[in-house]
């Protein structure tokens, strides 16, 4: 039996076409961004705090509004106690003269209770306030929930005029790219 070159032709043709259909195709990854953006007024808050001397006192819970006028760093974070966050935390600590300077307000904020909060900055001996947002409506406001359940990893530089003046949405506790923008946004927002 003889085979047409046009049907060997063909059937060549057509093997490309099936290993090429048979890969898999990678969708691309959206992500929305939420929350406020760099120029935008930061949303006002009120939450529960503690710190490395104990928790705050009830009637006296942490309220952005109060610190208008000074530069703040609001951290969002996961988890105390795991590997990341505290290497985020501990630098915080570790760097804070040359990254904020005494004169900037410096909050991490995630869901953890207040005594997990006050064991956690105790334990890291952090020169600032862990506020707890147990329900996650403060993350969700600033567009820092994912669907894990936890706050994520996003950091603001909220201005003396109550605007943001950093915002990033994917911060990396190991870079210390990071941690340099971070400085330098800090700087610009008060001015030096």
């Amino acid at each position: 039996m003889r085979v047409s070159p046009v049907l060997l032709l063909l059937a060549g043709a057509a093997a490309p076409v099936v290993a090429q259909e048979s890969k898999p195709v990678k969708t691309p990854t959206v992500v929305l961004v939420s929350g406020p953006q760099v120029g935008h007024t930061a949303p006002d808050f009120t939450l529960a705090w503690a710190n490395k001397d104990g928790v705050g006192p009830a009637d006296n819970p942490y309220q952005l509004w109060r610190d208008r006028g000074k530069t703040v760093v609001l951290a969002f974070y996961p988890k105390d106690f795991t590997s990341g966050c505290t290497a985020e935390m501990q630098t915080f600590a570790d760097q804070y003269d040359t990254l904020f300077g005494p004169d900037v307000i410096v909050v991490g904020i995630n869901a953890d209770s207040v005594d997990t909060h006050q064991r956690f900055a105790a334990k890291l001996g952090l020169p600032f306030r862990l506020l707890t947002d147990p329900d996650l409506k403060v993350a969700r406001t600033y567009g820092s929930y994912d669907s894990s359940g936890r706050p994520r990893r996003t950091v603001f530089v909220v201005a003396p005029d109550g605007r943001v003046h950093y915002r990033n949405s994917k911060f990396n506790p190991m870079d210390p790219k990071d941690y340099s923008a971070l400085g330098a946004a800090v700087r610009e927002a008060r001015g030096s």
